[in-house]
């Protein structure tokens, strides 16, 4: 391991020497390294605050820079609240209410109902760690709730949500038509007969990672909790179509508008050794019907490759997810291509992790559980996505969907069989003065094989991105 990481270090350092040292127009790049970054808090047995400490990015980012991406909080409050109808501390509180703020452990399951304001999957996860036995990493034995807090987006994606928020439709199969969404959330307050598809356009739309520089550290365990995985990747991720955060506004350049194109990302590997070099670059585009553009650059053998449909079910690297799972979730609703029946299947409060100060963190000492862990509880709706194609690998999703932020907490995905196959949890980490979302951990298993997968990562605003950053040609050019 200690080869492998002076491997990495070398070559980190002198491709981000490379960047730091580039720049584009009048936008400086500004990254970290892994290295630097974990000088702030390590990816495991590190209780370090990451958000506290790096000041939520000010201490990363240009001081005009941070100042184009950060508002006002309580005007963003003010507005969110007009925008969806609701604050989340006034409509929660009403499921098991001795359930209090506080500190609790898993003993306290015998006493409190925490069944009724857990999913079956989280609750089962709030345990001691397993003696023996196949399990998995990433169980908690403690934890802190705390009152629920507001929650919101930035303001300029506010502010598009509010101008726009009834200009979206759908046809009669409630499938959004493209060329009547502008900008902001298409439905932020989903209702009527397809309430549960704009629920669905809202993750599809949204805001995350919209412009951002994203690194994550990999860890993969087997039943046995034995790490047999371990890679580090960074990513340019970038919105083509409905920008208002930062120019060019509305569409990034004449090419996206012309050709439909809503988002592209660009991920690159630096681990593991064999790894190192790939690099997966994914248009979107806003015809339902017209296939993603997905090219693989595979290091070893100096080709890129274009991933067909079927190739997006393939799983990624050592990791429990297929690369339609990206995010999360990362597959188009179309109705021609593995089209889903689309249900909300529940609606009510449940118990929620998220964290402001980036605290949380992995004990490998105690068993490989999570600790530092605070839990708010949180409207939520819940959405099924019934596969009408059994040829697709998945024959049922089912998210659990935040009414407030409009992202998914936990997804449950479910082989033909109707078996669990596997589950996404995403830890969110709010940055507040940005109105911004980090998926600060994230927790991948594979229920059928008893494989795990546990994601350490950030991101933060790149304004100096352009065509040019998530191109396959320049990154082919700069290695």
């Amino acid at each position: 391991m200690n080869i492998v990481k002076r491997f990495l270090a070398g070559f980190l350092l002198i491709f981000f020497s490379l960047l730091l040292m580039t720049s584009v127009g009048s936008a400086q790049k500004y990254e970290l390294g892994f290295e630097k970054l974990e000088d702030y808090k390590k990816p495991i047995d590190d209780p370090a605050p990451f958000y506290k400490n790096i000041e939520g990015f000010k201490k990363i980012m240009p001081a005009d820079v941070y100042k184009k991406v950060t508002y006002d909080v309580d005007a963003m409050k003010k507005a969110w609240a007009e925008v969806v109808g609701f604050k989340a501390p006034d409509v929660v509180g009403k499921i098991a209410p001795e359930i209090k703020p506080g500190k609790y452990t898993y003993k306290d399951k015998e006493k409190f109902p925490f069944d009724k304001i857990m999913w079956k999957h989280l609750y089962d996860r709030f345990n001691a760690p397993a003696s023996s036995g196949p399990r998995h990493v990433c169980n908690f034995t403690e934890i802190e709730i705390v009152p629920t807090r507001q929650y919101y987006h930035s303001l300029p994606v506010i502010e598009a949500t509010k101008k726009h928020m009834d200009t979206a439709t759908q046809d009669t199969q409630g499938y959004l038509l493209q060329e009547s969404y502008k900008a902001g959330f298409p439905f932020p307050r989903p209702s009527g007969p397809f309430k549960a598809m704009q629920i669905m356009y809202n993750w599809d739309k949204s805001y995350n990672l919209d412009g951002e520089f994203y690194w994550e550290h990999v860890y993969g365990y087997t039943k046995d909790l034995r790490n047999d995985y371990e890679g580090m990747a960074t990513a340019y991720t970038m919105r083509l179509q409905g920008r208002v955060k930062w120019e060019p506004l509305n569409w990034l350049d004449k090419r996206a508008q012309d050709q439909r194109e809503s988002k592209v990302f660009q991920y690159m590997s630096f681990a593991p050794r064999d790894l190192f070099g790939n690099v997966i670059n994914v248009t979107s585009y806003m015809d339902p019907n017209k296939f993603d553009l997905f090219l693989m650059y595979i290091n070893s053998l100096r080709r890129i490759r274009r991933l067909s449909a079927s190739d997006t079910q393939d799983p990624a690297v050592g990791q429990d997810m297929i690369y339609e799972d990206w995010q999360g979730f990362n597959q188009k609703l179309t109705p021609k291509r593995f089209p889903y029946r689309y249900d909300v299947i529940g609606e009510g409060e449940f118990l929620v992790p998220i964290t402001w100060d980036g605290s949380p963190y992995m004990s490998t000492k105690e068993g490989y559980i999570l600790k530092n862990l605070q839990f708010e509880r949180r409207p939520m709706w819940v959405v099924q996505m019934t596969q009408m194609d059994r040829n697709y690998i998945y024959g049922k999703r089912v998210f659990y969907v935040d009414k407030e932020i409009l992202y998914h907490v936990h997804i449950e995905n479910h082989d033909q069989k109707g078996r669990l196959y596997r589950t996404y949890d995403t830890l969110w980490g709010f940055i507040p003065e940005m109105g911004t979302y980090n998926q600060f951990h994230t927790l991948a298993l594979d229920h059928v094989d008893t494989h795990s997968t546990a994601y350490h990562s950030y991101s933060y605003p790149a304004l100096w991105l352009n065509r040019g950053d998530v191109s396959m040609s320049g990154m082919i050019k700069m290695k």
